[in-house]
């Protein structure tokens, strides 16, 4: 149809020129505009925030300039601007644009493009650093060239700037040379993940809630790149697309807006808690800074409501009040942004503040040794975990959005499905932040108990909740070629590591190796230690048991031998590695358990051995699992009729569910 109106497609644009004065030339101008309206918003917030903090006030000693004063921080938001069009544009194209179309082509060179402007400033940012660090004699010679390569590979400051300008020369190359989806995803994960060495080194580390800040912080950024990241690549868009498939790229955006809206917030609150000792350190300069990133975000959230309420179903038009509103949110972004990048050179009133750390407790956690662990501690200890808080109230809520979507349609789901996907949830958000949370770093029993349940109870009420069967129901599916929640899930599923996984012999091995590392190697103590060590063994053990768990749960006439072989390996392996634990002679991770210097409870030794027999005991609920598979297997070897509607579920409709066959 476009082939043979060629020319009254050209006719109706110059008609659309003549109605809107100037037309597409409005939609170069926005290009050029918005991004010149953030900038400027940032540089002048940044400057006044600089001049009134004093961050860049000559230091008494060792001051490195007045180049490097003022250019640190300058570079420093360059970084975050590029960052947010890398990030930003990679996840607009996973959830908005279809492959292959020139928008999702486009949108991709523009995360190539901000990948390579954060090679340069990071590379730039890394520099100074090292000159405001350490302030060396600047020269050519190889004394310079030792000093700053000891600088990037032995200090952490200085390896944090190095991966983060390396990761993002990959991203620009793999974004510019690669347009699959599967790159796709990759280059979206890649660029989430090197945000989060810039945001372990935005605080000083004398914080007593050192990894509480450092998590909010990781958050605060991923959630404001990938919403100004994402406004950015629109503006790029609009003179690309007509009206009708740009107010539904906008609607997509729009719910990852909101999303990073309420990441961005409940992060920022949670920063904000850990930067201030009382509501008297708001008055101040840093509580000033504070106050205008404050108003700006709720700025910010008065501007959304009014774009999901009045103006997406305008965002087509090229003179539209949604893109006017669009310019007006870029200046408040300027802002928010500036000050975000003068308050990271402002002194937080809690680092000032902070007293030295001098136990052994102090030293080892960076955070003072907990009262003794009484009955009354396991109702009243808690150590949030942002991260895994958001995620259990995210799949909540989806959840239940989800059931809720069918129940409206007429459908039903098992009562019983949802209590025990809330359950779940709400058990994971309880040993990540409740007691097991606040005592696991000194006592290996708890942290062992804190395994456990993460590996087999937690994976066993999530995989009972069926949420891939509730996502392909409840989900409506797109019809353009492009991906959405349930186009994901259904590609993961169909995935080659996934359905090798979905083999029972695989998930064991991958349930042993997990759960082995993790108890009695020296990755132990680095989970401990390190922040994304705790996290990616929190992400490791849950995964690995829902895979063990679904493949045991996958309906069969018969359970294969595979399968029984599988469940009885699975079964001893807690026993063996909690046996293990609990006869070793010697002590496991010594210099963290053995060195923490705790006055209450039991000594290091017989603490373990408390903490071998909680593993053992975790085999029960693999044992649980496995009589679950029985009967599930037994009742399946009595076929139903085709409109029955066991468990909850009503008939699956040809062609409804997608893919089915694996789901619990």
């Amino acid at each position: 149809m476009h082939r043979t109106g060629h020319r009254y497609g050209r006719r109706s644009q110059r008609f659309d020129g003549k109605r809107h004065g100037i037309g597409s030339v409005r939609s170069w101008d926005l290009r050029l505009a918005g991004p010149a309206i953030l900038i400027a918003a940032a540089v002048i917030t940044l400057l006044m925030g600089l001049l009134i903090g004093g961050g860049a006030a000559p230091r008494l000693t060792n001051d490195p300039g007045a180049f490097v004063r003022w250019g640190l921080p300058a570079a420093k938001l360059l970084v975050n601007f590029s960052a947010a069009l890398m990030a930003g544009s990679a996840v607009l194209v996973l959830f908005a644009l279809q492959a292959g179309k020139r928008e999702y082509n486009v949108v991709l060179d523009l995360a190539s493009i901000g990948a390579a402007i954060l090679t340069i400033s990071s590379g730039i940012t890394g520099f100074l650093t090292f000159l405001s660090s350490f302030n060396p004699r600047v020269s050519l010679g190889s004394e310079f060239g030792q000093q700053l390569g000891r600088f990037l590979l032995e200090t952490e400051l200085g390896r944090v700037w190095l991966i983060t300008t390396v990761a993002a020369a990959v991203i620009t190359l793999l974004a510019y040379a690669f347009r699959t989806w599967t790159a796709a995803m990759l280059i979206g994960l890649m660029s989430l993940a090197t945000l989060i060495p810039m945001a372990t080194q935005g605080h000083s580390g004398s914080l007593a809630n050192h990894d509480a800040a450092v998590m909010a912080l990781v958050l605060h950024i991923s959630g404001a790149a990938v919403w100004l990241g994402g406004l950015l690549a629109l503006t790029f868009l609009r003179p690309r697309l007509q009206e009708r498939p740009m107010r539904i790229v906008v609607e997509r955006y729009s719910t990852l807006a909101l999303v990073a809206f309420i990441v961005v917030t409940i992060a920022g609150v949670a920063r904000t808690l850990t930067s201030i000792n009382g509501v008297t350190d708001l008055v101040s300069v840093y509580g000033a800074l504070l106050a205008v990133k404050i108003v700006a975000l709720i700025g910010l959230g008065a501007i959304g409501v009014l774009h999901r309420q009045r103006f997406i179903k305008r965002s087509g038009e090229r003179g539209g009040s949604f893109w006017v509103f669009v310019t007006i949110e870029f200046l408040v972004m300027g802002l928010a942004s500036g000050a975000a990048a003068a308050l990271a050179r402002t002194p937080a009133p809690a680092d000032t503040a902070a007293p030295p750390l001098t136990t052994p407790a102090e030293i080892l956690t960076e955070a003072p040794l907990p009262p003794a662990l009484t009955v009354e501690r396991w109702f009243t200890s808690w150590d949030l975990d942002l991260l895994w808080a958001l995620i259990a109230a995210f799949a909540i809520y989806f959840y239940v959005a989800g059931v809720r979507r069918l129940r409206q349609r007429g459908e039903t789901w098992a009562h019983g499905r949802t209590a025990s996907w809330i359950a779940g949830m709400l058990l994971l958000f309880w040993c990540t932040s409740g007691p097991i949370s606040a005592y696991a770093d000194y006592l290996h029993s708890i942290d062992a108990l804190g395994r456990m349940i993460l590996i087999s109870v937690v994976p066993l009420l999530l995989v009972l909740g069926a949420p891939y069967q509730l996502a392909l129901v409840a989900i409506t599916s797109r019809t353009d070629d492009s991906r959405g929640v349930r186009e994901w899930i259904q590609a993961t599923a169909r995935s080659r590591p996934v359905r090798l996984f979905s083999s029972p012999v695989a998930a064991c091995i991958l349930f042993v190796l997990v759960l082995w590392a993790t108890s009695a190697t020296g990755l132990l103590r680095w989970t401990l230690a390190d922040l994304l060590g705790h996290e990616l063994r929190v992400a490791a053990m849950v995964i690995a048991g829902s895979i063990l768990t679904r493949s045991l749960l996958r309906p069969h006439a018969t359970l294969p031998r595979a399968t029984r072989l599988s469940a009885a390996l699975v079964t001893m392996v807690p026993v063996v590695i909690g046996g293990w634990i609990a006869f070793q002679s010697g002590l496991i991770a010594a210099n963290w358990f053995g060195a923490m210097g705790r006055t209450w409870g039991l000594e290091p030794r017989a603490d373990q051995t408390i903490a071998g027999i909680l593993i053992l005991v975790g085999a029960f609920p693999v044992l649980l699992t496995i009589v679950i598979a029985r009967r599930e297997a037994r009742r399946t070897s009595h076929p139903q009729p085709l409109n029955s509607t066991a468990h909850g579920d009503r008939a699956i409709a040809p062609g409804r569910r997608g893919d089915n066959s694996d789901a619990i």
